[in-house]
């Protein structure tokens, strides 16, 4: 059997085809009657008929494509961004396809034989401008989210106030009596946890004792570097401020292992707020970062610099959910 045609639409509705496309382009209001539009529509679906995306891709010069890069699939935060992404794409009669970049915040590949020619836009989460050169090069748009927005190479950015999350997380920590915090930072090099770290000594200030130790972004990972850090009981500090919830939980589960107790002992924070915050038990205080609303503003902003408007927007705002692992610091 071959595949149904406009025309066999046309026909079977006794209608022209100009009047078939204006119909399924959802341009017929104002020009065809709504009996006409409904009698289009039945005649193909009874049919089967398929628009040839391909052919009006290439008519249009538009593959109503867009790409979504993340540096990985194994944080629940990309999953947010791209769910947020697809909704506003999908109202837009946009699709979007997901890509973890193989070398995480390194340089990405392209993941098609050109994607000059197989996309309309690239929005990217969490990495650099600069990783981004081999995918659709000064032709395609780029929306970096959660990026640096003084790297040059992005046509817009999408950034969470980041700096006033860790602000929010100081002031919490401080208002309860803690003058010795230590850093669990992500071993991840990027802007985004620079921030964190920057805004953090520089919140601080000389009157708090802050130390920093690295771990790769893995429960493991953080549990290993907190029992070491934590070993020595005469040095230990009263807080921990985790770059991500998913050190967080490393960091609780290192405290527990030295018979440490949350918060009596040690108050622990996070950065995020996943799904794990409220698994642990003490349910993590973390700063909530809207993620779908990330993934919304990314694809709207890619929307907007492709129909030649200029687009600009505040940093969306985070907040900090105040839970049960942080508390008032252990008297000495």
């Amino acid at each position: 059997m071959t595949r149904p045609t406009s025309r066999d639409v046309a026909t079977a509705a006794g209608v022209s085809q100009a009047t078939v496309s204006l119909v399924l382009g959802d341009k017929w209001r104002g020009r065809v009657s709504e009996r006409t539009a409904t009698l289009v529509r039945e005649a193909a679906t009874a049919l089967g008929y398929r628009p040839n995306l391909a052919a009006r891709n290439l008519r249009l010069g538009s593959t109503r494509t867009a790409l979504l890069v993340v540096p990985a699939l194994t944080n629940e935060f990309f999953a947010r961004v791209y769910t947020g992404a697809a909704r506003v794409a999908a109202d837009h009669g946009f699709g979007v396809v997901l890509y973890p970049s193989p070398d995480g915040t390194g340089p990405a590949r392209d993941p098609f034989a050109s994607a000059r020619a197989a996309l309309d836009g690239v929005i990217a989460s969490s990495m650099a401008a600069d990783a981004l050169a081999a995918i659709g090069g000064d032709d395609l748009p780029l929306v970096m989210l959660d990026s640096d927005p003084t790297s040059p190479g992005a046509a817009a950015h999408v950034n969470l106030a980041m700096a006033d999350g860790v602000r929010q997380i100081c002031t919490h920590l401080l208002d309860h009596g803690h003058r010795d915090i230590l850093h669990l930072a992500s071993a991840i090099d990027s802007w985004t946890f620079e921030v964190r770290a920057d805004t953090l000594a520089a919140l601080l200030g000389p009157a708090t004792r802050l130390r920093t130790v690295r771990a790769e972004l893995t429960v493991e990972a953080a549990r290993t570097a907190m029992e070491t850090a934590l070993a020595a009981p005469h040095d230990r500090p009263t807080a921990i401020v985790c770059d991500d919830d998913i050190l967080a939980a490393g960091a609780c589960k290192a405290a527990r292992r030295l018979g440490l107790r949350i918060p009596e002992d040690l108050s622990v924070t996070g950065f995020d707020d996943l799904a794990l915050a409220t698994a642990v038990e003490p349910e993590l205080t973390t700063v909530h970062l809207p993620a779908e609303q990330v993934g919304e503003q990314g694809m709207t902003a890619l929307l907007a610099v492709l129909d030649g408007t200029p687009w600009t927007a505040p940093d969306i705002p985070v907040d900090l959910i105040v839970r049960d692992s942080s508390g008032p610091a252990p008297t000495p």
